[in-house]
């Protein structure tokens, strides 16, 4: 009996031992696999924030100091903020205080204070020598002593466009039909933009924003070459019987006379009186622009009421010619020695660089915005017009950059005679026109 006692009381301790082996086994199962698992996760972690933060580790001693990690995490943020586009600051209207209607305008008796001389233009240039090779050209062959000499404010006969060769030589283009020129010798006032090489959209301006004032007497003239026409035909603008697209009337032009789209451009921007030659007042806009007031009120406000014969916009970003300069090669709208001769040209000839902090500043700014034009056609007003069209003609089609030197001459060459340029603000243009886009960005 007492041996079966010990023989049960030596097996339940072996079972109790059998028990506990077992415990300490899955127990040391369990350990393992949670240490396992911890280390699998550190390991995650620790390659999550190599890849995020590309901390190096360097195992000379251990992993880097806390300064070392400092100065990776700073190096990280800084190239994180390089690479993130900047934000494209945005430009707003302004207030543009018009009268309330055109009922009340009343056109100033002719101002004593500006300039009066006659100015005439070169029509024809005879070949200088036959042995030569003679290209007839729009603009024509102006030598640098007719362009000193056309800088003086005084009667005279200056190049300024619309030039011919002799007998026998082909045109030099801008050709108009017949009819457009009749109707356009009657308008006494004009606002005019052009699309060339189908580069624009056409901007029909605001009809609910034109009094039936200017309706009847201005003249709203869109000048298009054949492409441009049949784009816009194609898309539905179509001319009607009197071959006008809402108020614009179209003026087809043959035979452009340069390959750049863009310097063609600047014969209707800056010859408006030679193209509307009994208009006294003409706007400008550029085919980007949307004309959105009506243009007895933008000649009243810019012109009568300043007592200005020519209307500007400062640019909104850029003030000085040689920042001008180095956005254009950054952009590449130029070619870049075109733009550096010009620019050596202009620094060779007195241009100085625009300090805002000069009193003796004639303009806010030595660069324009430069879409937006108002003009009275007044002997001083055509005078700067033929000259900056002949900077572009002789230089690059990019006018901004050419502007401040013309100004600049001509003050400068005529100190008894002042040319009443106001330059405003384009918080003002945008007031009064609405910006598009280009159809073809160049």
């Amino acid at each position: 009996m007492a041996y079966l006692k010990h023989n049960n009381k030596s097996q339940d301790y072996s079972e109790q031992n059998l028990r506990a082996c077992r415990r300490v086994r899955r127990f040391s199962r369990i350990s393992r696999h949670r240490l396992l698992f911890w280390l699998l996760s550190l390991a995650v972690v620790f390659f999550i924030c190599l890849a995020t933060f590309g901390l190096k580790m360097h195992f000379h001693g251990g992993i880097s100091s806390l300064g070392d990690v400092e100065e990776e995490l700073l190096v990280h943020n800084v190239s994180q903020q390089q690479r993130r586009k900047p934000h494209r600051q945005r430009f707003y209207p302004c207030e543009v205080p018009f009268v309330d209607s055109v009922n009340y305008l009343r056109e100033p008796m002719d101002n004593n204070k500006f300039a009066r001389f006659s100015l005439g233009y070169v029509e024809r240039e005879e070949r200088i020598s036959q042995n030569d090779a003679f290209e007839a050209q729009f603009g024509g062959h102006q030598t640098l002593e007719e362009r000193e000499k056309s800088y003086q404010s005084r009667s005279q006969t200056i190049h300024c466009g619309f030039v011919s060769g002799p007998d026998g030589f082909p045109g030099t283009g801008f050709d108009l039909d017949e009819k457009d020129k009749k109707y356009m010798s009657t308008c006494s006032v004009s606002v005019s933009s052009c699309i060339f090489g189908s580069s624009d959209f056409l901007r029909r301006p605001t009809s609910k924003m034109i009094s039936e004032y200017s309706k009847k007497n201005v003249c709203f003239v869109m000048f298009v070459d054949e492409q441009t026409l049949a784009k816009l035909s194609a898309e539905g603008n179509v001319p009607d019987d009197k071959g006008n697209i809402g108020l614009w009337k179209i003026v087809v032009v043959r035979n452009l006379p340069y390959e750049d789209m863009r310097k063609t451009g600047k014969v209707p921007k800056f010859l408006s009186h030679r193209l509307f030659p009994s208009s006294r007042y003409s706007i400008w806009l550029d085919s980007k622009l949307r004309l959105n007031a009506d243009p007895m009120l933008i000649i009243e406000y810019f012109l009568w009421r300043r007592g200005s014969e020519y209307a500007i916009s400062n640019h909104y970003t850029r003030h000085c010619v040689w920042e001008e300069v180095l956005q254009n090669k950054r952009l590449n709208k130029y070619n870049h020695t075109a733009i550096d001769e010009q620019f050596n040209f202009y620094q060779s000839d007195g241009l100085t660089k625009f300090d805002p902090s000069d009193p003796k500043n004639l303009l806010p700014s030595f660069v324009p915005e430069g879409s937006f034009i108002i003009r009275a056609h007044t002997p001083m007003s055509n005078l700067f017009s033929c000259l900056w069209f002949n900077e572009v003609d002789r230089f690059t089609s990019r006018d901004q950059l050419s502007f401040a030197y013309t100004y600049l001459k001509l003050k400068r060459l005529n100190p008894d005679k002042q040319f009443y340029l106001h330059m405003f603000k384009d918080c003002q243009r945008r007031a009064i026109t609405k910006l598009f886009h280009h159809r073809m960005d160049n």
